[in-house]
């Protein structure tokens, strides 16, 4: 694993030692952030990013690494996401680590612009963390979801959210979701 762009491009990331944390294809991360720069509206130096079920972090740090103001990583075991964290010393106000479960999250203090999940496959989790971070406004007017879920999973969004795009690398599938009202 290694960052793709921005500022860290070619930095090398730890490998989860976790064999239940499945990570975004180096890949499948290109394609999507690719995606990402025609359906944001804001650049990324204004972006406030959440990455849920962050695994390693891999995400949250690319986004870092593109120049995002902050990040927000979640996780029930942040360990792997910790370790490699550690490897960005120069950007460490930046980030925020939250110990939490993805259906139950707290409040924040702000909405946030982009919105990372990749839930354990099959599971249904991607619906219940959606589900509580629509009810605890992590999501506002203007924030775009991507759910990373496995190809032949069927991702309903919840009543207030919308699908606006979707994609498929491989094994996984990418859904582009925001509020209706967007």
């Amino acid at each position: 694993m290694r960052i793709i762009g921005g500022l860290y491009r070619g930095k090398k990331l730890l490998s989860p030692r976790s064999a239940n944390i499945r990570p975004t294809a180096d890949q499948a991360r290109e394609a999507v952030f690719n995606i990402l720069y025609s359906k944001l509206n804001k650049p990324w130096n204004e972006l406030a990013i959440a990455d849920i079920f962050t695994g390693s972090g891999a995400f949250a740090l690319e986004a870092i690494s593109r120049g995002a103001r902050h990040a927000t990583l979640v996780d029930l075991n942040l360990t792997d996401a910790a370790r490699n964290v550690a490897l960005f010393p120069a950007e460490k106000e930046k980030i925020k680590l939250i110990k939490a479960d993805a259906a139950r999250l707290p409040a924040p203090p702000t909405t946030f612009d982009l919105i990372f999940l990749d839930a354990p496959y099959h599971k249904g989790l991607s619906e219940q963390a959606l589900t509580s971070l629509f009810r605890q406004n992590w999501i506002g007017a203007d924030s775009l979801c991507v759910v990373e879920s496995a190809s032949d999973e069927q991702i309903l969004p919840p009543l207030g959210l919308t699908k606006i795009d979707e994609r498929a690398y491989g094994i996984s599938r990418f859904l582009f979701i925001c509020p209706q009202n967007a």
